[in-house]
């Protein structure tokens, strides 16, 4: 989707920001004013400290899904997606959430199919030839993630005949066809053109797994009091409906007992000044369908649909939109967990989403975020820190 960085980071403000590392001074000594309060309340125990242990910038090793394929005499409970089939929609690099969580899932032993935006295809595509992504693709066992297909794909249009005239004529969408979600007329089951979902099926016959990692909102910087209607509408059409389009159309041909997740944002259910353009509109209609088609799809087609709420990353779309550094430093500061979010942290999570160890949960919206949906109040805040 253009400007997708909304399903990677989700968030913008509207004021300057500072360097991530003048930040996080400053918040560190704002957070070792706040705890020298604690510790001297008679009411804190000294477990009720909080502490900055490590700078937002030092590498971590992330913790990732152990490879299933070739393993013996395994110990613990594995993520085993050996023999199933997933369909990921909104992987354009190799630095995303949608990217993260393909990873996920091939280590896990899952076949990985792909839908990218068709703009950012023959890029995508060359880099992975050139072998620009192989760094990348290493999975835990020393093999690289093999992508069976790559599917153009635009979610905003159901059916070719939904194609404006001068999306169709961009020089961006030229030499790829067979883009949009349909595959057949949902009232007479005609079939109307080999579109993606008709393209999978012809292809692979079926799949377990539909990862939903889209959005996209034109007027993200502007505030929802001068949002148009058309930004408004586009902004839920990119992001909202377009999962409600890719459930409905690959529902078909989803086995039984299968799996769908999508990415949104705490912005759903909290005023994040700076996420405009309907965005956070999108989110929370995100959210709402995912309960709906939590109870449609497990009643028609005996699939489970959750949703990652997942905090900002610092993806390449992201930080096309700017000062996702001001957001992951206040996640930093006043997260439970003072760490950097990994994206594999949000590829295990999908993981065990469609795992059959989540067999039980649905309808859910799991958040990975370091704990920072918990907080009522920002610790760093001058006016209790002062």
């Amino acid at each position: 989707m253009g400007a997708s960085a909304a399903a990677g980071m989700q968030m913008t403000v509207a004021r300057p920001c500072f360097s991530a590392s003048q930040g996080m001074l400053a918040s560190r000594a704002a957070i070792s004013r706040l705890d020298r309060t604690f510790s001297t309340s008679s009411r804190f125990s000294s477990g009720s400290k909080i502490c900055c242990s490590r700078p937002l910038n030092s590498k971590r090793s992330g913790v990732v899904v152990r490879a299933m394929s070739g393993e013996s005499g395994s110990q613990g409970l594995p993520i085993d997606l050996r023999g199933k089939r997933a369909f990921i929609a909104g992987v354009a690099d190799d630095n995303g959430y949608g990217w993260a969580i393909a990873k996920a899932l091939a280590a896990a032993g899952a076949e990985i199919l792909v839908g990218t935006w068709v703009p950012a295809l023959n890029i995508f595509e060359t880099s992975l030839r050139r072998g620009k992504f192989d760094e990348s693709r290493k999975l835990p066992d020393g093999s690289l993630m093999d992508i069976a297909k790559v599917y153009p794909l635009d979610a905003v249009y159901d059916s070719p005949e939904d194609v404006p005239e001068d999306v169709k004529s961009n020089k961006r969408y030229a030499g790829s066809s067979n883009w949009t979600v349909k595959s057949f007329d949902k009232y007479n089951s005609l079939l109307i053109g080999q579109e993606v979902a008709e393209s999978v099926k012809n292809d692979f016959g079926s799949i377990d797994i539909l990862v939903h990692s889209l959005a996209n909102g034109p007027e993200v910087t502007k505030p929802l009091l001068e949002t148009s209607r058309r930004g408004y509408l586009a902004a839920i059409s990119a992001s909202s409906y377009s999962y409600v389009s890719l459930l409905q159309h690959f529902l078909p041909i989803m086995n039984p007992g299968g799996a769908s997740i999508s990415l949104t944002y705490i912005a759903a259910e909290r005023a994040i000044p700076g996420y405009g353009g309907g965005m956070s509109s999108a989110k929370a209609a995100l959210e709402s369908d995912t309960r709906v088609l939590a109870f449609e799809a497990g009643r028609k087609g005996k699939i489970r649909v959750n949703t990652i709420s997942a905090g900002p990353l610092g993806s390449r779309a992201a930080k096309a939109i700017g000062f996702i550094e001001k957001m992951i430093e206040y996640s930093y500061v006043n997260a439970p967990l003072q760490k950097e979010l990994l994206a594999d942290e949000v590829g295990n999570t999908a993981a065990f989403l469609v795992s059959p160890l989540a067999s039980a949960i649905t309808g859910s919206i799991v958040y990975v975020d370091n704990g920072l949906n918990t907080m009522g109040l920002a610790v760093d805040s001058p006016t209790i820190t002062s």
